[in-house]
């Protein structure tokens, strides 16, 4: 174990390197995802312009810094078109001019370079997560808990496929953690320095994405145990006068953590927000909060129209009035739905079946075994401790338990919290929004084997040592085994990377990744045609496109494509059908007579561009048949 703990820098380097050159690869194979032609152009124009009237329903941090790399290219944005000067929740079309070169008159960015080094900060952001896993496992159980947490993080195929996107996904489990952290920090010493840096990283939470408000109620009930299951020692005040005070100095200290955090964020968007009309908040609330979008007027919406129009009109709470249009903007929208395709059906209704179906389906099997195998384990060790002990001592053993242990309960706490809300809310829009509880795992796992390995290695590390290293070569051999179909991952029970769109879609597999793959079979194709000296028909010169996706397919394959859908009457030729398409043109509710994209799947792919861009070679006799 000493060489273990004087190598360790080296292996988490090592570790990490990895994990940034496959994350930088894989982004360069890339074409842009769906999300990303709203999140890219925000960016910019936040800090460019001092202006957030794009995508206002995420805060400002992520959008920050994806946008500070691309003020040292030479990129043009659309401010004078109408959609900027008079438009209204215009993210995407302003991403299609900005990235996507799609009008003559707009100057024609590099699509490349902007996609490239916007997206590099969230690799850091990934990178900086993982070396925080090693650091506080390190703290929490020693060397080896610190480099299993950090392995699992590293050979997750799922934070390697997010890893470098510009969403929220990666970064907020990332902010997430960090704020938990310093948290604990203050929970078990409230100086005023723990406190100050608690509510800095409390505030660099709420500005990652808007589901950490979720924090407030977690971190204010913690606050609250640990201070009443403080220990006074025989020669303190009664316990009742040492409770009360704890009490007050814990709750009073909290207070002063979300006042710093309130103070950031009012910083971050008066940033944002400097060279922003006031107008333009009150604009989109009143589009977003119409009693004619949705499902009509109802007290929520007019409670979000009438506290913004009093906040706008109060001088210097214009940010405060900005950040609480995002926050009302997102619990319209989870109140609202989505539309998904999960397990052979395509609806606007959540399914409590959808995140549990996920997790164990996009997980790695040695994951989802050392999940296993360490909550029993950690089940036997807790009913151990319970057992002859009688019910009235139950509170003094949490008491005394939760005072050594914080960080286990709390993360447990937020795990399972978390997990009830996604379960239970009615919006089913991917395994990432699982990303928050990640980390947490992580680390439980990571301690927890740690821990058994500590209590059992003289009696049975004969055993332990080798099992422990062919463990680590499953993790490892995973990501190298699914390259480069991370984002379509899931693991073999559930089908691989090939079948996995049977089970979900949407970011779970397709979200537009695979375009440039796309353009590479076709050069491919085409090469092998000419080199074969075959006849005309053999080259694709036009393919029928359905492309689900945020970036411009004319930038990648020209001339070569006409856009297509499903109620399409079919006609012979080349087809390529993303994945999210497909099965919706399959699965999706029609109309009486309506063509889907059943007899694509009935006649069979030809190909795969990736693995989310099904190909079809359709001929005059197949449509006969």
């Amino acid at each position: 174990m000493h060489h273990l703990k004087r190598h360790a820098p080296w292996i988490v380097a090592g570790l990490l390197a990895f994990y940034g050159i496959l994350s930088i690869l894989i982004s360069t194979q890339e074409s842009a995802t769906y999300d990303e032609k709203a999140h890219i152009p925000s960016a910019y124009s936040y800090v460019r312009f001092g202006d957030m009237r794009l995508n206002p329903e995420h805060p400002p941090l992520l959008k920050n810094l994806s946008g500070l790399p691309l003020l040292f290219l030479d990129v043009e944005f659309p401010i004078n078109t109408s959609e900027w000067q008079t438009g209204i929740n215009e993210q995407w079309t302003l991403g299609d001019l900005f990235m996507n070169c799609t009008r003559p008159d707009i100057v024609c960015n590099d699509s490349e370079a902007i996609l490239f080094w916007s997206r590099l900060p969230i690799t850091l952001i990934a990178l900086l997560l993982g070396l925080f896993l090693f650091l506080w496992g390190r703290k929490l159980g020693g060397t080896l808990t610190g480099l299993i947490a950090v392995s699992l993080f590293v050979f997750d195929p799922n934070t390697i496929a997010h890893g470098h996107y510009v969403t929220t996904d990666i970064s907020i489990a990332a902010f997430l953690f960090f704020a938990f952290y310093f948290f604990l920090r203050f929970l078990k010493q409230p100086t005023w320095k723990n406190v100050i840096l608690a509510g800095l990283f409390l505030g660099l939470a709420e500005l990652t994405k808007f589901s950490a408000v979720l924090l407030f109620p977690i971190f204010g009930l913690f606050t609250l145990l640990y201070a009443l299951t403080k220990r006074a020692s025989p020669h303190q005040d009664p316990i009742s006068h040492f409770r009360l005070r704890k009490i007050g100095e814990y709750l009073g200290k909290f207070a002063s953590i979300l006042i710093i955090c309130f103070a950031l964020i009012a910083l971050f968007y008066a940033f944002n927000t400097w060279n922003m009309p006031e107008q333009k908040t009150l604009d989109t609330s009143n589009y977003m909060f119409s009693p004619h979008t949705g499902v009509g007027e109802n007290a929520g919406k007019r409670f979000a129209r009438e506290t913004l129009d009093a906040l706008v009109k109060i001088p210097g709470l214009d940010p405060m009035a900005h950040y609480l249009l995002g926050v009302f903007m997102v619990f319209s929208r989870v109140a609202g739905g989505n539309t998904f395709y999960f397990l052979g059906a395509v609806s606007e209704d959540a399914s409590p079946s959808y995140f549990p179906i996920l997790f164990l389906t996009k997980e790695s099997l040695p994951f989802l075994f050392l999940l296993l195998v360490t909550l029993l384990y950690s089940t036997f060790r807790f009913l151990k401790a319970l057992k002859n002990k009688p019910v009235s001592s139950y509170f003094s053993v949490f008491a005394h338990s939760f005072q050594e242990r914080p960080t286990q309960y709390l993360a447990m706490f937020f795990i399972l919290f978390y997990a009830t809300i996604s379960i239970t809310g009615n919006l089913n829009i991917g395994f990432r929004h699982l990303f928050p509880i990640l980390p947490f795992l992580y680390l439980l796992i990571a301690k927890t084997a740690a821990d058994f390995y500590h209590r059992n290695k003289e009696r049975l590390g004969y055993i332990l040592r080798p099992l422990a290293a062919l463990f680590f070569a499953l993790l490892f051999i995973t990501p190298l085994a699914a390259y480069p179909s991370y984002l379509s991952y899931y693991n073999m029970l559930a089908g691989g990377h090939e079948n996995g769109y049977r089970i979900a879609t949407d970011s779970n597999y397709d979200w537009g990744q695979d375009l440039k793959r796309l353009r590479n079979f076709i050069d491919d194709h085409n090469h092998r045609c000419t080199l074969l000296e075959s006849a005309d028909p053999c080259l694709i010169s036009q393919i029928h496109l359905d492309y689900f996706g945020g970036s411009n397919p004319a930038l990648y394959l020209g001339d070569r494509y006409t856009n297509w859908y499903a109620a399409k009457t079919p006609e012979p030729g080349w087809y390529a059908i993303s994945a999210v398409f497909f099965q919706e043109g399959i699965y999706k509710a029609k109309a009486p007579g309506q063509q889907g994209y059943e007899w694509l799947r009935d006649l069979g792919e030809t190909a795969r561009a990736g693995d989310s861009i099904f190909i079809f070679h359709v001929t005059p006799e197949d449509l006969k048949r």
